[in-house]
Formats: structure tokens, sequence, C-alpha cells
């Protein structure tokens, strides 16, 4: 059996983690695999965008997917720039260049060159001759280029397809992650108060937990989101009122295990305080169970996310998001290539959320060691 490479940064019982977590390869590759696609989808504006990454004018360079440059430095005279108009375009090639993103559209820019009437199937599935029969010169022109093509067609609203999922999956997961984080920390002190205290302090909460948990929390979400204006921030605190509760069980019942351990009791007779025990001494071990349940949980934030989307209480109108393309999928049944779309898009990212969540689980298994 090979031995594997010490890490000195790693206690031994982390490396054991570590290597469990590789052993399980479906997870690990899931998790590398979603990682790039994040890392990815944080560059979403120079990856897909309305607006050339940098460009030089007249000797001077500019970077539009940075900073809003007025049309009238072009020789026009509207305060936003369009840089897919053919005037502004020929201005700037006759006087310098440009470097497009590959995807020349932004996730609320509207194409204004395609074939039919919205939605618009993805070009590799049109006709020859249909590809680049929106433009004037047809398949001559200067502006029927893969960049402006629409790779998976478009919605009801013209706009891009693939620039509106990039987006849709960046703001998908960074919500999912910070409702992830901030339910797990408030689920985290609860359950540790319950646990640590026990008694009439356990007792109370637990009553309180019991009721919270029984309420509609479906309608109370869908109520809130239409009283209380729709955005991110307001989004995220109406979920995490009744998304906290999760963990408050695992974390409750393993200080409840340990708070009379040896080495706990050690502590109180030695002066320690509370907040330190239960800081340093008890939380650790609490937290392997809470690491094991995190990528679960994000999985359930963006489904959460998706289905308030969908039934129209999610993120204020425009925004890029799955779950509307989800709508657009439903109310288009003439075009598949939606539902396609979202269904694949939506699989594939819990699927890997799932699998490294499985991956997590067998590292922070005690019962299992690296073969």
């Amino acid at each position: 059996m090979a031995v594997a490479k010490r890490k000195p940064w790693l206690s031994p019982i982390n490396q054991r983690r570590m290597q469990n977590f590789k052993a399980n390869k479906r997870g690990y590759w899931s998790f590398w695999i979603f990682m790039v696609l994040f890392v990815l989808s944080l560059f979403a504006e120079f990856i897909a965008n309305d607006k050339p990454v940098i460009a030089s004018y007249k000797g001077e360079i500019l970077f539009p997917v940075l900073v809003d440059y007025p049309e009238e430095k072009f020789g026009g005279f509207y305060a936003i720039t369009d840089y897919r108009s053919d005037l502004i375009r020929d201005e700037i090639n006759a006087n310098g260049w440009m470097i497009w993103p590959p995807i020349r559209y932004s996730f609320t820019t509207a194409s204004s060159n395609i074939p039919t009437s919205a939605p618009t199937k993805p070009w590799w599935l049109m006709d020859k001759d249909e590809v680049c029969s929106g433009y004037p010169m047809g398949n001559d022109d200067p502006g029927c280029t893969l960049g402006n093509l629409n790779w998976l067609g478009t919605d009801d609203g013209a706009r891009d397809v693939m620039a509106r999922v990039i987006y849709g999956f960046r703001i998908s997961v960074l919500f999912g992650l910070a409702l992830t984080i901030l339910s797990s920390i408030v689920g985290v002190a609860a359950g540790a108060v319950q646990g640590y205290f026990g008694g009439t302090v356990d007792l109370l909460m637990q009553r309180f937990i019991e009721i919270w948990s029984s309420m509609p929390v479906l309608y109370i979400l869908m109520i809130l989101a239409a009283v209380l204006p729709p955005g991110f921030f307001i989004l995220l605190f109406i979920l995490l009122l009744f998304s906290w509760t999760g963990l408050v069980g695992v974390v409750r019942a393993e200080f409840l295990r340990a708070r009379n351990f040896e080495y706990v009791r050690a502590a109180r007779a030695l002066g320690v305080g509370n907040a330190t025990i239960m800081w340093r001494h008890l939380l650790p071990n609490a937290m392997v169970a809470t690491l094991t349940f995190m990528p679960f949980i994000l999985s359930g934030s963006i489904t959460t996310l998706t289905s308030l989307d969908f039934l129209g209480f999610g993120m204020p109108p425009g925004s890029a998001s799955l779950g509307e393309l989800v709508g657009q999928a439903k109310s288009n049944l003439q075009a598949p290539w939606l539902g396609f779309t979202a269904f694949f898009t939506l699989a594939v990212m819990l699927s890997l959320l799932i699998f490294v969540g499985e991956a997590v689980r067998d590292a922070f298994d005690p019962r299992k060691t690296f073969q």
C-alpha cells in the first residue's frame, strides 16, 4: 500500500479526512467541476457582455466593461453608449480596435437581429440561410459573428439564454452560499446554547423551535415577499428567518452529549467561562456534523430561490434567474430549448452539490478509513 505524503499543515485526523474525500472520486471531481464553473461565473461580465472588455480609441485605452463611457466620447449624443450599434462599432474600428467577450450579450440585452419572433431557437438548430437572416446584409453582414449569435436561443424577451444562464448560475450560488453561511451561524449558535445549558433554556427554546418550524413557511414567504420590496438582501433576510432551524437539532445533540465530559468539567473547575468552553472545547466537535450537512443545505437554498423566482416572489423582475427561466419554459412550450436548458442547468448544479456532500460525509465519517 502506498504511503500518503504527509502535509505538515494538516493534523493526522484532517489528513485522513482529506484522503477519504479524495477516495470518493465522484465527489472529488464534482467539487473541482463545480469550483471551475463557479469561478468562471464570477467573471461573467468578461464572458457575456454587450460591452467590449477593452478598446482603443484615438490612442486612448478604454475599459468599457468596467467604466460607462458616454456616447459623446465617440461622437454620439446619448448618455449611454450602445457598442453594438453599427455607427459606434464603425467609429471605434476606424480609430482603433475592440476586444469583445466570447458572448456579446448581457443578461438584459435584447437581440435585435433575430431571424424570427422571440423566443428563437439556438443558431445551430437553424437552417444555414436562416442564421443571419435577421441582419441587413444576411450572411455577409460583418455583425453576424459567433459572438453575436444566440448559442442557446432567446427567451420571449429576445434576451440571450446563454448569458442569462451564466449570470443566473452566479447569483444562485452566491445567494445559496450566503444563506447557508448565515443560517448555519444562527442555527449552530442556537443549538449550542440549548445543548450546553439544558434545563429550562433547552425546554423553552425547543418549544419555540417546534412552533416556529410548524408554521406554513411557503405561504409566509410569499406574503412577506409580496409586501417587502424585492431584492437580494430582502429575500436573503426573509429566507433566513426560517432556514436557521435545520442545524439546531444536530448541534444541540452534540452539545448535550459532550457537556458533561471530563475535560469540560475540568475546564469548569479551573474557572474557564462558559463562552470559552463552548467555543474552544465543544464547538469543534459539533462542526463535524455541521460541515457534513452544509453542501445539502446549499443545494436546498438554491432550490428554494429557484422556486420563489418561478412563482414570481423572488428576485426583482428582469434579474438573471434560473427560476425565471423555468417560468419562461412553462409559458413557451413551443420553445423546448428553454425547458431543456433550465432542466440541465439545475440538474447539473444540484447533482454536483449532492455528490460533493456525499464526499464530505465520507470524509468526516469515523468508520471509514483510507485504503
